[in-house]
């Protein structure tokens, strides 16, 4: 039940509407009888710093932000984290005693997804597809998981470059490699997990973002997880992984554990996970 002191929570980007994060975070609330409200706020790009103000100014906790607001919310902010600095883009904002505070949860989601399915990351090869924001963001929380080495592959390697630099700037331990994303074959690096953050696999008929000699070429205990998400369904990638008996992690999973660390963000309490689950469809909800 919504009240004067019901504290308020959100969502900006364009489009939001078709946004899972409401029904999670409020089933979780009124799970747990919490006091606040999660909105869905469809915010023009060009209206970004008035919606920012307008949001502190009517006392909300703290918001999310999903494309195209993520990198154009940076000069608005007051402090980041790690994981925004390393990554670029922040998708969790915190408001208290008038600052605002940046996060990237993705990559913990995605850390925290792995964790989950059985996926050890400590001590483990790791290749990752893409060098975008997602890609950072995990690339940082993996390395901070205490993975042995961490294998970037990008079509532009320069840009996997500079974020194997950052990263390495980091001193985690970790080593890190850039690669171009057409090696990727004859690189003879047999990862323990293969995450793909590119934008391969949002549409159903979207070619494999790796070869399919490759996929095939993984160790049998290899995991392939997926940082794209389809409602109800698995990626091309993700139903290859399948058919060769490999582990998979939907993408629906970091979707789901980056909401629950923003959601501990702003309460400081533990978020009741399940009943955030249950508000996601099809295979992404755990419900194989």
């Amino acid at each position: 039940m919504i009240t004067g002191k019901t504290k308020l929570l959100g969502l900006m980007g364009r489009p939001v509407s078709h946004s899972l994060s409401p029904a999670m975070h409020n089933a979780a609330f009124s799970e747990e009888n919490l006091d606040f409200v999660y909105v869905a706020m469809d915010v023009d790009p060009d209206k970004l710093p008035d919606a920012v103000r307008g949001a502190a100014a009517l006392g909300f906790r703290g918001f999310n932000l999903t494309m195209p607001h993520k990198e154009k919310i940076i000069p608005l902010l007051d402090e980041m984290d790690g994981a925004a600095k390393i990554s670029g883009a922040v998708n969790t904002v915190v408001i208290e005693s008038g600052k605002l505070r940046g996060h990237n949860t993705d990559g913990s989601g995605m850390a925290e997804a792995c964790r989950e399915a059985g996926a050890k990351v400590s001590g483990k090869t790791i290749v990752l597809l893409g060098a975008g924001g997602a890609a950072s963001a995990i690339s940082f929380a993996l390395q901070s998981e205490g993975a042995s080495s961490l294998h970037i592959f990008n079509r532009s390697v320069d840009r996997a470059e500079s974020l194997a630099a950052k990263l390495e700037e980091s001193g985690e331990g970790t080593e890190v490699r850039a690669h171009p994303l057409e090696s990727l074959e004859t690189s003879g690096i047999s990862p323990d997990i293969l995450i793909n953050t590119t934008s391969l696999g949002m549409k159903n008929d979207d070619p494999l973002p790796v070869p399919a000699a490759y996929l095939e070429s993984l160790p049998e205990h290899a995991t392939v997880a997926d940082a794209v998400y389809l409602p109800g369904d698995r990626t091309s990638l993700l139903h290859a992984a399948g058919k060769l008996g490999l582990r998979t992690i939907n993408g629906q999973r970091m979707l789901l554990y980056q909401g629950v660390h923003a959601q501990k963000l702003w309460t400081g309490l533990e978020p009741n996970v399940e009943a955030m689950d249950a508000e996601l469809p099809g295979v992404g909800s755990g419900k194989l």
